[in-house]
């Protein structure tokens, strides 16, 4: 339970597909910081399911096929709202992301909509490529939806729950989270950017390159 700030009932929505080595641990370090869980398995096919922690305020969506992150977070927003959370954090499964850093996140929704994190600051522990593609499609989009958008790669958010249904993504893929900066900025929400160090370790990206080009090129278009 969070108790940083008794006046915010705070959901985590976190998308995993085959990450039996981190789910457990990522969702305890995140019950620290929110009241309650959505863990929504995208179709696993190693033992992540039974990884998950035995806790009455975590919530299980189990997909029998992988969809797509888009999807998934789809999913996890619709549960967040239906039970009716004030705001909604998305955080990775693979720990690239720090749940000590949610209260940061949460802080910043009373200037914005929108909180992402921005990894850009210290960039020397992110791959070459990363760097590239997070800088041009931060450009792009900055460019197409009229607002100064810094990581639009990062899946560490936070959202003022009652916007989302304004701003669900059509896409199932990692471009989902580019589509959301675009539905937001259309509605003319505020995007805010809080500032997080890069971690990447021993997890494996789910992303394909060929696949996440093809559906920001999509976004773009839209």
């Amino acid at each position: 339970m969070n108790n940083f700030s008794k006046k915010n009932k705070i959901c985590a929505v976190i998308p995993f597909y085959n990450e039996s080595k981190f789910i457990n641990e990522i969702i305890k370090e995140t019950l620290n910081y929110v009241d309650f869980i959505i863990a929504i398995n995208d179709g696993s096919t190693d033992d992540s399911i039974s990884k998950i922690p035995k806790e009455d305020n975590v919530f299980l969506i189990s997909n029998s096929d992988n969809h797509g992150k888009g999807f998934a977070l789809n999913q996890g927003f619709k549960e967040s709202i239906l039970y009716k959370s004030d705001i909604t954090v998305t955080i990775d499964a693979d720990f690239q992301h720090d749940p000590k850093l949610i209260p940061e996140l949460v802080s910043a929704i009373d200037t914005y909509d929108i909180v992402i994190g921005n990894r850009l600051k210290n960039i020397q522990l992110m791959p070459v490529q990363r760097i590239v593609s997070n800088k041009l499609t931060s450009f792009f989009l900055s460019i197409k939806t009229g607002q100064k958008l810094l990581d639009t790669q990062c899946g560490f958010r936070a959202y003022r729950t009652k916007f989302l249904m304004s701003i669900l993504p059509s896409k199932n893929g990692f471009e989902a989270e580019s589509q959301i900066l675009v539905n937001a900025a259309r509605k003319n929400y505020k995007i805010g950017f809080v500032e997080i160090p890069t971690i990447y370790g021993a997890e494996n990206s789910k992303m394909k390159s060929l696949q996440a080009i093809s559906g920001f090129i999509k976004v773009m278009l839209s």
